[in-house]
């Protein structure tokens, strides 16, 4: 959520932003119902002004005819402040629903376009493995070698579902325990946060009302989190924090549900879309500071990148057009790691900073060194997600046999095993 003295002195770049990122949002129609509000608000408090005074002068009044005149008067600015209360509760439900769907805007660097296909590609690490064989699908070579039962899942959740099995499982808490380790030493607070998360993190994280549709929800209004990233904004709600610890950071773990509402169609098989899958996640509140947000995001897509480099995977790194960006978002890069059956790079991790749209949403402010209230800025970043990272450790590292070599950084967290194979 952006100020709305920022939004009524700078009505044409909300403008800008919005046709940049593909957001339908016409600002006038805020800064129309601003102006009511304006209106209504100093006409309330003048009422209640002067319902307070004339209270005060029927204690003061000499005489029988001129207390009942000033209970008069009592009873006529009650009701008219009445009737203005109740207008200006609908007044201020237009403003905050038009408020919230303010786009932040793009960095002067996000490029132009009109979907992730128009993301620029800024760097690539690794070469594409070559082989001398027809290279498989992850879905096969994990039927073949008993890690995964996809009819057995859709059985079991529905659309989307799967079970992993025998290696695959200790695969997956093998990434997640290198993973824990190797962010140990970076100064991350490593925490576990709930999936089951109140409506007010989604609104202040920027993922209500707009992406409702992609949310599960529970029968007392609560949703499950699709990110971790939510329940741990939301970890210094309402709060002011020691600017002698910015800037805070945090690692943090959650099992994650999406329903992939806009991905009818795509990804229907494997494990690159379901709606049930685990996330650790970088999430850092910093001073608000331009120049410090922007070395922190370059800061978590090392960190990021860190993971995929030790894991040998080749990879790329994309900043994200306007289109490609959420409502919050100031820039965001995609690292997209190399899936040989596809021939093409998929998306496995994030990272985005949102100055203080998301931190003004959720009230988390500093005090700065001259003792002025502030609004952090905040940043986040994938550093895995699972079961989707399995697919290209298992595609990239097929031989002929159908067998697959396991990364050596997760050797160790595999038991010593190298090789996952069929058992004879």
């Amino acid at each position: 959520m952006l100020d709305i003295k920022f939004i009524r002195e700078n009505k044409d770049l909300i403008k800008a932003a919005a046709q940049k990122k593909h957001i339908q949002f016409d600002p006038d129609d805020l800064i129309a119902v601003d102006e009511k509000r304006r209106e209504l608000l100093a006409s309330v408090e003048a009422k209640r002004a002067e319902q307070n005074e004339a209270s005060e002068k029927i204690g003061a009044a000499k005489n029988d005819n001129e207390r009942l005149a000033f209970i008069e008067a009592v009873r006529s600015v009650k009701k008219s402040l009445q009737e203005e209360e109740g207008l200006l509760k609908d007044v201020m439900k237009a403003w905050q629903t038009l408020m919230v769907a303010v786009p932040n805007i793009p960095d002067m660097s996000v490029p132009e376009g009109d979907s992730d296909k128009d993301n620029q590609e800024l760097k690539t690490w690794g070469e594409k493995p070559k082989f001398s064989f027809n290279c498989r699908s992850h879905i096969d070579l994990m039927k073949d070698l008993d890690l995964a039962d996809f009819e057995r899942g859709a059985k079991v959740a529905g659309f989307r579902g799967y079970i992993l099995k025998n290696d695959a499982v200790l695969l997956d808490f093998a990434i997640k325990q290198f993973v824990l380790n190797h962010f140990a030493g970076k100064g991350f607070t490593p925490m576990i946060v709930p999936s089951l998360v109140k409506k007010a993190p989604f609104i202040g994280t920027g993922y209500l009302p707009q992406g409702e549709e992609d949310l599960y929800k529970t029968q007392d209004g609560d949703y499950l989190s699709g990110t971790a990233e939510v329940p741990t904004m939301a970890y210094y709600m309402d709060e002011v924090v020691d600017v002698k610890n910015l800037p805070i950071k945090l690692s943090t773990f959650s099992p994650c549900f999406r329903r992939e509402a806009g991905s009818h169609g795509k990804d229907t098989k494997g494990l690159i879309r379901v709606h049930e899958f685990s996330k650790f996640e970088q999430v850092i509140l910093c001073e608000a500071d331009h120049e410090i947000s922007v070395k922190l995001h370059e800061e978590i897509t090392a960190n990021a990148e860190e993971i995929v480099q030790a894991l040998g995977l080749h990879y790329r790194v994309v900043v994200n057009c306007g289109a490609d960006l959420g409502l919050g978002q100031v820039k965001k890069y995609d690292i997209e790691t190399w899936v040989p059956s596809e021939n093409a790079y998929r998306e496995t991790h994030s990272t985005s900073y949102f100055h203080d749209f998301q931190s003004r949403r959720l009230n988390i402010r500093y005090r700065d060194h001259d003792g002025k209230l502030k609004f952090t800025h905040s940043l986040n970043s994938t550093i895995i997600a699972l079961p989707r990272i399995i697919v290209p450790i298992i595609e990239n590292n097929q031989n002929e046999d159908g067998s697959i070599n396991i990364p050596a950084v997760l050797v160790p967290y595999m038991g010593g095993k190298t090789k996952i194979e069929k058992a004879i």
